[in-house]
C-alpha cells in the first residue's frame, strides 16, 4: 500500500523511516494486509469511536483531579495492556464458536495469525515505554542516553495506538464487525473496576458517573451503529461466517454530468427511424407512411372521375362525348 509518508511502500522501513516514529508505527501497525474501509461513514465513525476509547483508556479524571496524574496514566496504560492481552484473544476465541456453526474456521488462521503479531507488538512496545518511562527519575547520568529512545517510543506507541484504536489489530481482515465489537468489550473491561469498586478518584457522584461510563456508553453506540450500517448497506452480520458473506461492493463513483463523446456508453450518432434534413419521417423507415403529407389528399383531384372510364373500356376519352372516330 502506498502512502505519501515518506518512501516506504507495503510496511517496508528504510533506515530513514526508522527515524521517524510516526512512519515506523504506520508501518508497523497498519501494514498493506488490513483491509481499507469500505464506507467513509464507517471511517468517520471509527474516528470518533477511537476518541471515546482513548478516554476510557488514558482516564480523563485525571485532568478534573487538580493536576495531571502522570503516574496514573502510566499505571493505566499498563492495565490496557493487560485488559488487550487477554480480552482481545478471548472474543476472538468465542466468536469462532459462533462461526464454526455457519463454516470451516480454519481459512481465518492466516489473518488471525497476523492479528496476533501487532497485538503482541503493540502490548510489548506499551510495557517497555512505561518500563523507560518509569526508570528515568532514577536514571541520573543515564538520562540524557534514555531520553531520545523514550521520547521515540512514546512517539510511535502514541501513534500505534491510534491505527490499532481504528483497525484493532487488522481484525477487520478476519470480520468486518471484530472492530467494533473488541472496541466495545475493551471499554467496558476497563471501566468494570471503578464501578464495582465504587472508586470515583475524588469526583462527585455525579461527575464519576459521567467520566467513568460516559466512555464506554459512547463506544458502544457508535460500534453498534457501525456493525447497523455493515449490515444494512453490505449484508455484514457479526454472527454470519466470514466466508459465507459476499464481498462488500464500495459504493459506485457518481456519474459525471455530461458523457464525453466517443465513450462506449453513448449509442451512434443519428436515428435510423428519425426524421431527415426536413421531413417528418425518414425515408428508410418500413413502419412510417410513404413520403409526402400523411394528412393531406392524394396527388390529383380525389373528387374527380379517375383517368379513364372504367365502364368503358373502348372509349379512353369523354364519357358522354363522341368516340375518338365521331361517332
Amino acid at each position: 500500500m502506498a502512502g505519501s509518508h515518506g518512501s516506504w511502500t507495503g510496511g517496508s522501513l528504510t533506515a530513514r523511516d526508522l527515524l521517524r516514529p510516526k512512519h515506523a508505527a504506520r508501518a508497523a501497525f497498519h501494514p498493506a494486509w488490513i483491509p481499507e474501509s469500505i464506507d467513509p461513514a464507517v471511517e468517520q465513525l471509527k474516528k470518533i469511536r477511537l476518541i471515546a476509547g482513548t478516554v476510557a483508556a488514558v482516564g480523563v479524571y485525571t485532568f478534573v483531579e487538580g493536576g495531571f496524574a502522570f503516574d496514573e496514566m502510566l499505571e493505566n496504560m499498563l492495565t490496557a495492556s493487560v485488559v488487550l492481552l487477554f480480552i482481545t484473544p478471548l472474543t476472538v476465541g468465542i466468536m469462532l464458536l459462533v462461526w464454526k456453526r455457519d463454516g470451516d474456521i480454519r481459512a481465518l488462521k492466516p489473518p488471525l495469525f497476523n492479528s496476533l503479531k501487532l497485538l503482541l507488538l503493540f502490548v510489548g512496545s506499551i510495557v517497555l515505554t512505561v518500563v523507560l518511562l518509569q526508570s528515568t527519575a532514577a536514571a541520573g547520568l543515564f538520562l540524557l542516553l534514555l531520553a531520545p529512545m523514550v521520547i521515540w517510543l512514546a512517539v510511535f506507541v502514541g501513534r500505534g495506538a491510534w491505527h490499532v484504536g481504528a483497525n484493532f489489530f487488522g481484525t477487520a481482515g478476519v470480520h468486518r464487525c471484530l472492530p467494533p465489537l473488541l472496541a466495545t468489550v475493551t471499554t467496558w473491561l476497563m471501566a468494570l473496576p471503578d464501578l464495582l469498586t465504587g472508586d470515583l478518584h475524588g469526583l462527585s457522584l455525579g461527575m464519576g458517573v459521567l467520566f467513568i461510563l460516559g466512555a464506554p456508553v459512547t463506544v458502544t453506540a457508535i460500534a453498534l451503529t457501525e456493525m447497523r450500517r455493515l449490515d444494512q448497506r453490505y449484508g455484514i452480520r457479526l454472527k454470519a461466517h466470514p466466508a459465507a458473506q459476499a464481498p462488500p461492493v464500495p459504493p459506485m463513483p457518481p456519474m459525471p454530468p455530461h458523457t464525453p463523446a466517443g465513450t462506449p456508453y453513448v449509442p451512434p450518432q443519428g436515428n435510423p427511424y428519425g426524421p431527415g434534413a426536413g421531413q417528418l419521417y425518414h425515408p428508410g423507415n418500413p413502419y412510417g407512411p410513404p413520403a409526402g403529407n400523411p394528412y393531406g389528399p392524394p396527388a390529383g383531384n380525389p373528387y374527380g372521375p379517375p383517368a379513364g372510364n372504367p365502364y368503358n373500356p373502348y372509349n379512353q376519352g369523354n364519357p358522354y362525348g363522341p368516340g375518338p372516330h365521331g361517332s
